[in-house]
């Protein structure tokens, strides 16, 4: 069952906050703890995972930090959600699903899922660009752009 957890949102948050502030280094876990106010314990969880899923890529050095693995365009706030849910399914034991009665099993649980199945498609069709944008338009100041020289 995907539910909005802290984690989910710091994780969103975290990868919201690398593509919006990149510059030409790759984003320091520390300076978005500052920005966002991301306790390090799950911030570095979240990074790791979002790492081996292929959403970010570590770089490692007195200069490392992490880096978007794709283009923001390319990926979803669903992928994310998704990412955090298999951390959060292999912290905690497995509840028992098939136990309810008969109006839990044939029409709460459904809708539950129908409800899910919603959600999961309004957030695979919103991209982590998208939410860019959406910070831009809202007048969130980027402090990696401001490092940016386009010069030639």
């Amino acid at each position: 069952m995907i539910r909005l957890s802290r984690k989910t949102l710091f994780a969103i948050e975290a990868v919201l906050d690398i593509a919006y502030h990149a510059g030409s280094e790759p984003v320091q876990s520390g300076e978005i703890t500052r920005r966002q106010g991301i306790p390090r314990r799950y911030l570095e969880q979240a990074l790791q995972s979002l790492v081996r899923e292929g959403v970010l890529v570590g770089v490692r050095g007195p200069k490392g930090g992490y880096r978007l693995a794709r283009e923001r365009r390319r990926i979803t706030v669903g992928e994310i959600v998704r990412v955090v849910h298999r951390i959060e399914v292999a912290e905690e034991a497995a509840e028992e699903v098939d136990a309810g009665s008969p109006l839990a099993l044939k029409v709460v649980r459904p809708l539950w899922a129908e409800i899910q199945e919603t959600v999961m498609s309004r957030l695979d069709g919103l991209s982590i660009d998208d939410l860019c944008a959406k910070a831009h338009s809202a007048g969130v100041v980027s402090e990696g752009r401001k490092s940016l020289d386009f010069s030639i």
